[in-house]
């Protein structure tokens, strides 16, 4: 089982690597859903922790698809995401008709390099999620897709989150299920959706809100749970 969290600041990450977790998804804005973290920000984060760090790859947050200036700016930023040493950087882009934007998609998976990639919540605006899926694992680069089933709160979508689960099973990529996990549900929705990768932002962060840094308390329990799942 593997555990991601949201880091937005070097606290957060020194502290999800100090508490077992496994991967970090690297971010600023948060409140937006995230957008590309700082270069100084990315850098200070590679160098305090061992474990992977994956970058959010997101020029703003007005919507997934994305203009020919967007994609410049896309195209420098997950270079420098590269050159400082990220593990893994993490974007998503859809066309005016909410498809998959494959040429966007490997002008950037062209830049990636060694980097895994994780396809982010763009997915959970497409039509056809199972057809997504296929689409995807056809990219050796891309390693997973961060999905909350298509729902606002992964908590409601159990089912679809098991389906694409089993679909993933006969496929080179995995499914990281996020948005809405707090700790007091993630053994329940582990079982019920055979999930081996779930992702935590304010479900580990004190009170539960969005701003305040993690807690050592929630990540602790959390690793706790993930310890009984193979």
């Amino acid at each position: 089982m593997i555990l991601e969290v949201i880091a937005t600041s070097v606290l957060d990450a020194k502290l999800a690597q100090e508490y077992g977790v496994n991967r970090i998804e690297l971010i600023s804005g948060i409140m937006e859903g995230g957008v590309t973290p700082s270069y100084g920000l990315i850098e200070q984060v590679v160098r305090a922790v061992d474990i992977p760090v994956n970058v959010m790859l997101r020029p703003h947050a007005n919507s997934f698809c994305y203009d020919l200036d967007d994609l410049e700016v896309m195209v420098r930023d997950i270079r420098m995401i590269r050159e400082l040493g990220a593990a893994g950087t993490v974007m998503g882009m859809l066309n005016l008709d909410k498809q998959i934007d494959i040429p966007a998609l490997e002008m950037l998976l062209s830049e990636a390099g060694n980097m895994a990639v994780t396809f982010h919540r763009a997915f959970d605006e497409l039509e056809d999620q199972q057809a997504a899926l296929q689409t995807l694992a056809k990219y050796p680069a891309v390693h997973r897709v961060l999905t909350s089933g298509g729902k606002s709160n992964v908590l409601h979508a159990k089912q679809e989150i098991a389906e694409l689960v089993k679909t993933s099973g006969d496929l080179p990529i995995e499914i990281l299920a996020g948005s809405g996990l707090s700790v007091e549900k993630l053994d329940d929705f582990i079982r019920q959706t055979a999930v081996h990768e779930v992702h935590m932002g304010t479900g580990v962060r004190v009170n539960n809100q969005a701003l305040q840094p993690v807690d050592p308390k929630k990540l602790q329990a959390a690793v706790s749970i993930l310890s009984h799942f193979k």
